[in-house]
């Protein structure tokens, strides 16, 4: 399995330097999916492609690694978190906030490697303790309190702005995620209609033809459980078509 690393430093030399490290990695390898100088651009970034893991400096100008980290822990499906700083005494505030592992510079290849087997072993656990019968779910934030949604109960997800409505057929929930990374985590339960939504692949009744006035000519999906139709892009309509028959 590969690992996918968003590098977070404000040295675009360090950044470098850690992207050559991961490149020698090979048990388990690591794909750089992005690198971001800042936690603004961090964020952007996962909540664009989603990531298993970050390698995050620590002292950055504005928002610092810390309180990135902080802000990443409160996510349904949080990365991983690898903390890497010249600063050691840091260490235990690091842990306290479930990072994975603290490395200082400069890091030995050896060292890295070790973290990101580290990283593997606990993504491992994770998969297994979930395939033992517990049942997938979200964790949904709001108004200061905590909600565990059942993704069996979900009947799409749509991107907007910078949240995903998370629709049940008896509420909206907003979850603070990236779709992709749902779309990849969740395969077997949603497939994509459009580059802004998802849908439950048991909720698929019918792929139908309409006319817009506006767009002209274009296809919705109709759904159990909601009366709202949702757009099918041309490019997922045969995908759609395929959860229709399955």
């Amino acid at each position: 399995m590969t690992l996918k690393v968003l590098i977070v430093d404000d040295e675009a030399l360090a950044r470098s330097r850690m992207r050559t490290l991961l490149g020698e990695c090979t048990e388990p390898r690591a794909d750089v999916v992005g690198e971001a100088s800042n936690a603004v651009q961090a964020m952007e970034q996962i909540q664009r492609t989603g990531c298993d893991l970050v390698m995050l400096d620590i002292h950055m100008p504005g928002v610092d690694g810390m309180a990135l980290a902080s802000t990443l822990r409160e996510m349904a499906a949080p990365p991983a978190i690898v903390f890497v700083t010249a600063y050691a005494e840091h260490a235990v505030h690091a842990f306290e906030l479930e990072a994975i592992d603290y490395l200082t510079k400069p890091v030995r290849r050896e060292r890295l490697q070790q973290a990101l087997q580290k990283v593997m072993r606990l993504r491992s656990a994770a998969e297994n303790t979930q395939d033992n019968g517990l049942p997938e779910s979200l964790i949904i934030q709001e108004r200061g309190r905590s909600e565990r949604v059942a993704l069996s109960d979900v009947i799409y997800l749509k991107a907007e702005l910078k949240y995903i409505t998370v629709r049940t057929a008896d509420k909206e929930h907003i979850f603070d995620g990236a779709l992709s990374d749902l779309e990849q985590r969740y395969a077997h339960l949603f497939v994509r209609v459009h580059r802004n939504a998802l849908v439950s692949r048991r909720a698929v009744r019918a792929v139908e033809k309409h006319n817009d006035p506006v767009e002209g000519e274009g296809w919705t999906v109709r759904l159990d459980g909601v009366d709202e139709r949702l757009a099918v892009s041309r490019r997922q309509l045969a995908a759609v078509r395929e959860a229709l028959m399955s």
